[in-house]
């Protein structure tokens, strides 16, 4: 395996970082020179003062505008006796208690309740359906589902008159989506972190409690499985988290999302054939590679976090040790372990670096087993021609200047008790073959031969 290893990643005589992803076969380089470290808390323009407003109203997702989005499929709130879900709002009820997450459809889907309708002869039917009816046959519901149709309209570039001339029939089967869609947003109550003076003071990620983030995590998985109980047609239910523009989000309000999908989706397809041929694949050039690079930067019971090989962008991962493989799979323990970890990057990354949080899990009609993990990239880079004529991807950050950044700061962080519950860097235990993902399917973990492209400049080095 020790050879295998020198195959993924090398350090050339003049500091050239040479990775290969041994799950995608993707080739990155880190040149010396053309490093751009991020700071923290820096960002790209001055901040600019704010006025603190109760409730926030801010862009359309705070809570002084629950009306500018589309109907609530769900909302989590907190009470006296914890946390509680409220599904399936009617009109007059948005305003009736404070949600600390919402669950709301997106008005622009990638994957559109049309596509379902017109390819599966998916129905808007059963429990969405009788809440649609509940939801239009007051006159506050109404209307806010056909201004809402009215704005989606107007944001497609449809004229005054183009609208005016749909029926209120036309504009109600297109409200169909708010009801029974398969795209949707896991909002959060904040748009600015308490206290703040100035716009650069953002709620993220990092900035929520420990408790908090595993709500969120918990309020999301929730979202996913009700998806998969409503549309028999879903085989994969995709979620990710774009914070701030440079990650593809629209408003710099903290969200996650959850696009249904009829297939895997090529990169999971990939990784399962992988797995398929090195079961253990996860371990051996995953956690066991990052454990013998020191390149954890912090592990509980649950879950173990490390800066990855072969990306594009600086990015941190952390996988799940259970044998469950699913989100929903995972007891609340574990979701609160594995949650701790992936809560601890983003907070000791900082609120300023836009971020992809991407989240892999084993699709629900595979037989294969695959760890859930999550991987967050850190897009501070763009690649160019360079990468796209050779296929050589620039990352600006090497594997252990990014661990370097962080474990500081979770140091930093936990002495503070912002974070605590697990063990970071050199305390970690870092024993080989800590994932459990194949014992649930009785796979061996065994470590056959892998089959990676090595580049040319390796073959008849030893390593081919």
């Amino acid at each position: 395996m020790y050879r295998l290893h020198k195959m993924i990643y090398r350090v050339m005589p003049d500091g050239t970082g040479k990775q290969i992803n041994p799950f995608t076969g993707r080739e990155v380089w880190t040149i010396p020179g053309r490093k751009n470290k991020p700071s923290y808390n820096s960002f790209k323009s001055a901040p600019k003062e704010i006025t603190p407003r109760e409730p926030e109203d801010y862009c359309n997702f705070c809570a002084a505008n629950y009306k500018n989005t589309p109907p609530e499929k769900a909302r989590l709130v907190k009470t006296e006796q914890g946390y509680k879900s409220l599904n399936r709002l009617d009109a007059a009820q948005v305003f009736s208690s404070e949600a600390e997450f919402r669950r709301i459809p997106n008005l622009f889907e990638i994957v559109t309740t049309d596509y379902w309708e017109k390819n599966y002869n998916y129905k808007l039917d059963g429990i969405n359906k009788e809440w649609k009816q509940r939801y239009i046959s007051s006159e506050e519901g109404l209307k806010h589902v056909l201004g809402i149709i009215d704005l989606k309209l107007k944001l497609s570039g449809l004229t005054p008159e183009e609208i005016a001339a749909k029926s209120v029939d036309e504009k109600l089967k297109m409200a169909n989506a708010f009801f029974c869609g398969g795209h949707e947003l896991i909002v959060a109550r904040k748009h600015y972190k308490p206290g703040a003076h100035y716009d650069t003071d953002l709620c993220s990620s990092g900035e929520l409690t420990q408790e908090e983030h595993f709500q969120y995590f918990k309020f999301t998985i929730e979202a996913m499985e009700d998806i998969y109980a409503q549309n028999r047609y879903v085989r994969y239910v995709s979620i990710f988290q774009n914070w701030l523009r440079d990650a593809g989000a629209s408003f710099d309000h903290l969200h996650k999302q959850l696009v249904a999908l009829d297939e895997w989706g090529t990169s999971i397809e990939q990784e399962l054939a992988l797995v398929q041929s090195h079961p253990n694949i996860y371990n051996d050039m995953a956690a066991n590679f990052a454990c013998y690079n020191n390149l954890v930067i912090a592990e509980n019971d649950y879950a173990m976090a490390f800066v990855d090989v072969g990306h594009v962008h600086p990015t941190l991962v952390v996988y799940s040790k259970s044998e469950h493989l699913r989100p929903n799979e995972h007891t609340d323990e574990e979701l609160r372990g594995f949650s701790d970890l992936v809560h601890a990057c983003h907070a000791a990354m900082g609120k300023a670096i836009s971020c992809n949080e991407e989240w892999y899990y084993c699709p629900r009609d595979a037989i294969i087993p695959m760890p859930w993990h999550i991987l967050i990239k850190w897009r501070i880079n763009t690649p160019a021609g360079f990468e796209g004529g050779t296929k050589i991807f620039i990352n600006p950050m090497g594997l252990t200047e990014l661990r370097d950044i962080m474990v500081p700061r979770l140091y930093e962080l936990r002495d503070k008790k912002i974070i605590d519950g697990f063990k970071i860097a050199e305390e970690c235990p870092v024993r080989p073959n800590s994932l459990r993902y194949s014992q649930r399917q009785g796979y061996a973990a065994i470590s056959p031969a892998v089959s990676i492209q090595v580049p040319a400049d390796l073959v008849g080095a030893g390593l081919e």
